[in-house]
Order: C-alpha cells, then sequence, then structure tokens
C-alpha cells in the first residue's frame, strides 16, 4: 500500500498542472486565431472544388491548372500545423526544460510553415498539376519538416512522462492516457505528412491531395483533443483518488485526505478521556457501585470524547 501523498495526491498533480494551460490569455488567442484560420481553410477549399466541379463543368483547361484558391490550402495547411506545433513545443518546455529538444521542434515547425507558404507561391508562378515536381524541393522542405516535428515532439513528451512513472495505479493511469494520446496524435499528422510526400513524388497526378487536404484538420483535432481531454484526466484523477482512498472492504481509509477537490480538507481528532477512580471508594455498603449523583442505583462513567476540526 503506498503513502496517501503517492495514491492521492500525485493524480491531483498531474491534474492541476494539465489545467494551467488555458489559463493564460495567450491561449486563448491562439486557440481562436486557430478557430479562425481553420475556417478560413475550409471555405477556400470548399470554394475551390465547387468552382472547378461546378463553375467550370467541360472546361478541360480549369481541370489541369491550380488557381489562387488552390494556392491558399498548402499556405493555410502550414501556417496551422506551426501553430499547433509552436504550442507542443511550449509544452515540451514546461515539462521537460530541454533546449535543444524544443529547439529542433521551434525549428523544424518554422520549416513546416513556411514550407507550406513557399508551395502556396509556387503554386502562382507553376500553376499546372503536371508541372508541380518542378517545385518538388519546397514541398519536401515543407512535409518533412513536418513529420520530424510531430515525431520529435510525440517522442519527447512519451520518454519523459515514461520516465516520470510513479509505481502507482492511480498517477500511472492518467500518464499512460497522456502518453497514447500524444503518442496517437503524433502518429496520425506526421504519417499523413509523409504519405502525402510520396504521393506527390510518386505520381504527377493528383493523388496527393487526397492526404494534403486533410492535414489542417488533423493538426487542429490534434491540438484541441488535446486540450479537452484535460477535462477528463482530471475527472479520473478525482475518481482515482476517490477509490485508493477506500479499503477492499469498501469503508473509506481515515489516513487519507482528498485535496483533488475544490472543499477545504478538515482532520478531525478524536481525543478520548478516561477518569481513573479506585473501585473501592465507589463501592456502597451494599457491596454495588453508588450513584455518582449520591442516589441510588448502578451509574458507570463514560469516557469523554472531544472533537476538533484542524
Amino acid at each position: 500500500m503506498g503513502s496517501p501523498a503517492s495514491v492521492t495526491h500525485g493524480p491531483g498533480l498531474i491534474g492541476i498542472f494539465l489545467n494551467i494551460f488555458l489559463d493564460k490569455p495567450w491561449m486563448k488567442l491562439m486557440v481562436g486565431m486557430l478557430l479562425i484560420a481553420d475556417t478560413v481553410n475550409c471555405v477556400f477549399d470548399m470554394w475551390w472544388i465547387y468552382d472547378i466541379l461546378i463553375n467550370h463543368f467541360m472546361d478541360p483547361m480549369a481541370l489541369t491548372t491550380g488557381n489562387w484558391v488552390f494556392a491558399t490550402d498548402p499556405a493555410m495547411v502550414g501556417i496551422i500545423a506551426s501553430m499547433s506545433q509552436l504550442f507542443f513545443a511550449w509544452r515540451v518546455k514546461v515539462l521537460t526544460n530541454n533546449v535543444w529538444v524544443v529547439a529542433l521542434i521551434i525549428f523544424s515547425a518554422f520549416g513546416s510553415g513556411l514550407g507550406g507558404i513557399g508551395t502556396a507561391i509556387a503554386i502562382h508562378f507553376v500553376p499546372e498539376f503536371v508541372d508541380f515536381q518542378k517545385f518538388k524541393v519546397v514541398v519536401i522542405i515543407w512535409l518533412i519538416s513536418a513529420a520530424v516535428c510531430d515525431s520529435a515532439i510525440a517522442a519527447s513528451l512519451t520518454w519523459h512522462l515514461r520516465k516520470h512513472k510513479t509505481g502507482f495505479q492511480g498517477t500511472d493511469d492518467v500518464l499512460n492516457k497522456i502518453i497514447r494520446l500524444t503518442v496517437q496524435n503524433g502518429l496520425v499528422t506526421a504519417l499523413c505528412a509523409i504519405i502525402d510526400l510520396i504521393a506527390f513524388l510518386a505520381t504527377p497526378t493528383g493523388l496527393h491531395l487526397a492526404f494534403n487536404f486533410p492535414l489542417a484538420k488533423l493538426y487542429t483535432n490534434s491540438l484541441m483533443s488535446s486540450l479537452n481531454s484535460r477535462a477528463g484526466w482530471r475527472f479520473q484523477s478525482t475518481e482515482s483518488a476517490e477509490k485508493a482512498s477506500r479499503g477492499q472492504s469498501g469503508n473509506r481509509r481515515l489516513d487519507v485526505v482528498n485535496l483533488s477537490t475544490h472543499t477545504r480538507p478538515e482532520v478531525y481528532v478524536h481525543v478520548e478521556s478516561h477518569e481513573m477512580v479506585d473501585v473501592s471508594d465507589k463501592m456502597g455498603n451494599d457491596g454495588w457501585p453508588s450513584d455518582t449523583a449520591g442516589s441510588g442505583g448502578a451509574s458507570l462513567t463514560p469516557p469523554t470524547t472531544y472533537g476538533s476540526a484542524v
């Protein structure tokens, strides 16, 4: 059986640390900007596909070239990806304080963002789909940087969290959930970027678009799921603390105080006071205990219990 601080307050400590991520005003501003960028990206993508398939129906020239509306997609994907990656760079800095890993993440995040913007500029000068291979260098920089950044984030957070496991079930369960979510989010975005790059280099057709268009949503969902899941971690931390504070018989243990709740904890100290007397002094002439009040009959002095809240 672990100590009360380990089994109860460990999960609560993790929940409190995770709870601070949205308390900062710049964090709320970033979430708002991410929502706007993702909405703009959706509008431009729908505008482009409607214009090509409906307004330019039976127009072969329109089907073979990408206009400025189409060019906004890689730019918006790069911006959204770099915003999400810089947020995770800040998280890695807070948790690990590893300057070199943070520098790698920041460098690759800027490479991802600038690569997406550079690809959008290149489409303006080379609009034909079959000629997109001419600016493959900037596309390689864009998608490789994104994959490296996502992999570095997932690897650094996973390594740090696994290193700090305590061996207590309540705390380690929370850490395992965080690790699982981190790995899932990092792998999804990194694999999608790699597959997008392979499809782009393998064929001049638009096969890579099937993996390129979802990238913006994957990065947005990755960040938002990480933020929203903190509420579940806090609930599970409190629930684990409640379970840990109960014995196997179902009764609450008195040596554990749950500090993960918002109520002020109170510790009650019970002191029992017993009056020590000579039995012979309490015996009457008839051999029976005499009444302390002076009347006949049997009366024993009960222990006095004092309760105080600390």
